[in-house]
C-alpha cells in the first residue's frame, strides 16, 4: 500500500504545486535562491486533491488532538484549508495575519478566538518557520494554548525544526521534502546529481550557491 507521504509527493509534483529546478534556480521572496518553489494554494484548483488533504488533516486531528476547541489557519495559505478542516470537524475557524491589521482593531487574530481555548494551527508550507511560529506567538499571546501545528508540506530545514523544538510546537505535515525528493528521481524528474544539488541546498539555503 502506497504511504500517505508518498502519495502526496506525487500529486503535488503532478499538479506542479511542487517544481524542482536545481540548475535554475527561483528566487524566494527572502531573497533566497532555491532549488525548489512549493506553492500549496494550487491543491485548493484539484477537488480530488483538495477533498483528500482536507480529510487526512482530519483525520490526524481526530487521533492525536481530540479535545481541540478551535482551528486557526495562517494567512494566506493556509486559511482556505484551515476553514475546510473547521468544517469537517464542525469546529470554530480563525485565521491569524502575517501582520496586524493597519486600521480599526488593529488585529492579528481574526474571528472569535478566547483565552483558555485550545487550537490547531494549519499550515500549508514551512519553510524557515518564521511566519509558522510568529502566528503561534499571537495565539499564545490572547491566552490560548496551542496544541499543535499541521500542515501540508515542510522543507525540513535543520533552522526550522530547531525553531518549533524551541518553542514546544508539535508539527506534522503530510508531506516532507526527502519524499518528494525521492519521488521527482524515482519518476526521472531530476537526475542523482540533482538529488546532491538539492540537499546541498537544504544544509543552508542562505548561503547557498549553484
Amino acid at each position: 500500500m502506497k504511504s500517505l507521504e508518498k502519495h502526496i509527493a506525487e500529486q503535488l509534483l503532478k499538479i506542479k504545486a511542487v517544481k524542482l529546478q536545481p540548475r535554475n534556480p527561483f528566487t524566494w521572496a527572502s531573497g533566497i535562491k532555491s532549488p525548489i518553489y512549493c506553492d500549496n494554494r494550487l491543491t485548493l484548483s484539484y477537488p480530488k486533491i483538495r477533498v483528500f488533504i482536507k480529510l487526512e488533516l482530519s483525520r490526524l486531528i481526530v487521533e492525536k488532538y481530540p479535545n481541540v476547541d478551535v482551528i486557526a489557519g495562517i494567512a494566506t495559505g493556509a486559511i482556505a484549508q484551515g476553514v475546510l478542516v473547521a468544517d469537517q470537524l464542525g469546529l470554530p475557524f480563525v485565521y491569524i495575519r502575517s501582520t496586524p491589521k493597519d486600521h480599526g482593531l488593529e488585529n492579528m487574530i481574526e474571528g472569535d478566538l478566547r483565552p483558555g481555548q485550545k487550537v490547531i494551527v494549519i499550515e500549508d508550507l514551512i519553510s524557515t518557520g518564521g511566519s509558522s511560529l510568529r502566528a503561534v506567538d499571537a495565539i499564545r499571546s490572547n491566552g490560548s494554548e496551542v496544541l499543535g501545528m499541521l500542515g501540508i508540506f515542510t522543507y525540513g530545514m535543520p533552522q526550522a525544526e530547531q525553531k518549533f523544538k524551541k518553542m514546544k510546537v508539535n508539527l506534522t505535515t503530510l508531506c516532507n521534502y526527502d519524499v518528494v525528493v525521492s519521488e521527482a528521481l524515482a519518476t526521472n524528474y531530476i537526475s542523482a546529481e540533482d538529488v546532491e544539488i538539492l540537499r546541498e541546498w537544504r544544509k543552508n539555503p542562505e548561503k547557498w550557491n549553484i
